[in-house]
């Protein structure tokens, strides 16, 4: 073998020498030489992950981040690569996760170029095609250059609000054989920034409104990334008294805990909002008319709101994905891996200092919370239970078909959570069960598959509740499952329709006085109807369907989830269900 070492080989010791496991891709001829290195240099690493398309790529390690909160690594094919995966790095730009997104590029040098294909695959700046929407980017001049870009692009990924950040390595700098040592940078020597702490002014001042609030609020977005906040806010809610809505953009405590007011109206009584870590926290304290877009706010007049976050910190003026300015009395800016502990810890000396009377009044208030989560729970029951026997399946039935079979095991849900009926069956009782939920069509197959990727060898059953028009984007992510063994059970909500948009086209027909029946066109996904089942089995996996018998349901899934425990081999059911 060679003892020549080249460019591409310096880039992967750096890459290596930050613990990354994985590198998806779509192969291509502008990182030829650090996928060689990947494979051959000093016995290869991290492992290759090949995908079918550059976004599903990047769905990947959406997906690893979400469930692990650690960065993998993916690698774009120059500017046709870089420009297939936009979408990706969008969603994981809003969705708050890092990553680290190497393209090959060039040659910069112009007269190293290959004719044509060089030049039509080339920018003068690459990352400018993404520079709006991933944290920091950068094309390292020289392979001198080229370990400190590594190194700061990976400490930006992960610095709070975490995010894509793109580094694009010069094809010919990958090619170049090393004339002289280039020392490697210790990553040990350039640690990550510790979370951004809270003014201790401004938190104790937060603590105490919560405590003296009567009727207190916290609506949770991105703070159950932490997984230590799944424990932290239930006893936050338990000593402020607070009733606690879940966004869903992380599991932020269990959905079975009695101060979890999820899916009520709770927000009408509050006298004090706590907007914790949350980017648009405007959805969970209003309501919307889908037909005339008049959105209505439940936050009583005179009640307080206040926020607990990164606050402006992450915004960028391309997109506007930061939601409705809120008007904030208080707005604390820190990272709640830092801030939330000690606002509990300020929360928990308030109250060991509060008199009877105080404590008998949020006694009272945690018990008719409490009754309040019975009281929505035992309706949400009565809801799938008044639909249990309807054909097609409904939502609801399959979301309970799906628990009944899944809580026999250590699981884990993906994204989907069949139109919400998982939160509303399920029991979230620890905070990997969920990373949160799904984003846009064309984004969840590829999310889910990094979630089980990152599951892979230690025993959890990963379950996708998967759309059917979501699939349809991105089938061969089914082959990158089954190649690679990736043990998960997809579950088909198959519905046969782009619904979401069908429903919307129903609410301009009623508007508009126009045929309601026409709705259908250009959103249906039938005549024919995609066989999903063998699909799957033409590319690896084991596969049942289409059901469209409720009865028939419950035994699919559980043979499906014995296929994927005791063997590993990907499994998917297709289930035919409502337009609902």
């Amino acid at each position: 073998m060679s003892e020549a070492k080249y460019g591409s080989d310096l880039m992967v010791d750096v890459i290596r020498s930050f613990g990354i496991p994985y590198i998806s891709l779509n192969p291509g001829a502008s990182f030829r030489g650090l996928h060689d290195s990947l494979v051959n240099w000093e016995g290869g690493g991290p492992e290759l992950i090949c995908c079918q398309h550059e976004k599903v790529a990047i769905g990947v390690a959406h997906g690893y981040a979400k469930a692990t909160g650690r960065p993998m690594a993916v690698a774009l094919h120059d500017l046709v690569g870089l420009l297939q995966a936009t979408m990706g790095i969008y969603y994981a730009f809003h969705d708050r996760v890092p990553m680290l997104v190497l393209g090959g590029s060039g040659p910069a040098d112009t007269a190293r170029r290959r004719p044509a294909i060089d030049w039509f695959h080339s920018a003068n700046v690459q990352g400018n095609a993404v520079r709006d929407y991933v944290k920091w980017d950068d094309e390292p001049r020289s392979l001198a250059a080229t370990p400190e870009s590594l190194i700061r692009g990976w400490n930006i990924a992960q610095s709070g609000p975490a995010g894509p950040v793109y580094i694009s390595l010069d094809a010919d700098l990958q090619e170049q054989a090393l004339t002289e040592p280039i020392a490697l940078l210790d990553p040990a020597h350039f640690s990550l920034p510790a979370p951004q702490g809270a003014d201790p002014a401004a938190l104790a001042k937060l603590a105490a409104a919560l405590m003296a609030a009567e009727r207190p609020l916290i609506v949770a977005g991105f703070a159950g990334r932490d997984p230590n906040a799944f424990t932290l806010i239930p006893e936050l809610a338990e000593i402020t008294a607070s009733g606690v809505i879940d966004t869903g953009a992380r599991l932020n405590m269990p959905n079975r805990h009695p101060l979890n007011l999820t899916g009520t109206d709770i927000v009408k009584e509050a006298d004090l909002v706590l907007f914790l870590d949350c980017k648009d926290g405007e959805a969970a304290v209003t309501s919307v008319d889908s037909a005339t877009r008049v959105v209505t706010s439940h936050i009583p007049e005179g009640a307080r709101s206040m926020s607990l976050g990164f606050s402006y910190s992450g915004i960028r003026g391309w997109s506007h994905d930061y939601g409705r300015l809120l008007p904030l009395e208080l707005d604390v800016a820190a990272d709640t891996v830092s801030a939330l502990p000690q606002l509990v810890e300020l929360c928990r000396a308030l109250r060991a200092q509060s008199d009877a009377a105080s404590e008998q009044r949020r006694a009272a208030r945690r018990e008719a919370l409490a009754a309040r989560h019975d009281k929505r729970w035992a309706s949400w029951q009565a809801q799938a239970d008044a639909v249990a026997d309807e054909t097609p399946l409904s939502t609801a039935r399959l979301a309970r078909e799906v628990w009944e079979v899944v809580r026999n095991y250590d699981w884990v849900l993906t994204a989907g959570t069949s139109r919400g009926w998982a939160r509303k069956i399920w029991d979230f009782d620890k905070p990997y069960r969920h990373p949160g939920d799904s984003l846009g069509t064309a984004t969840q197959i590829g999310i889910s598959l990094g979630v089980a990727l990152a599951y892979k060898g230690t025993g959890r059953l990963v379950v996708d509740l998967q759309p059917d028009g979501d699939l349809m984007f991105d089938l061969g992510t089914l082959w990158v499952a089954a190649y690679y063994k990736i043990p998960m059970l997809v579950v088909m909500v198959n519905n046969r329709a782009y619904y979401n948009d069908w429903a919307h086209q129903e609410h301009m027909a009623h508007q508009r006085a126009r045929p309601v029946e026409n709705a259908y066109i250009g959103m249906e996904i039938d005549g024919p109807a995609p066989d999903f089942a063998s699909i799957a089995r033409a590319q690896g996996w084991w596969a049942e369907g289409p059901i469209d018998k409720p009865e028939a349901v419950r035994a699919a899934l559980a043979r499906a989830a014995e296929i994927v425990a005791t063997t590993g081999q990907p499994a998917l059911v297709d289930i035919i269900t409502q337009h609902d």
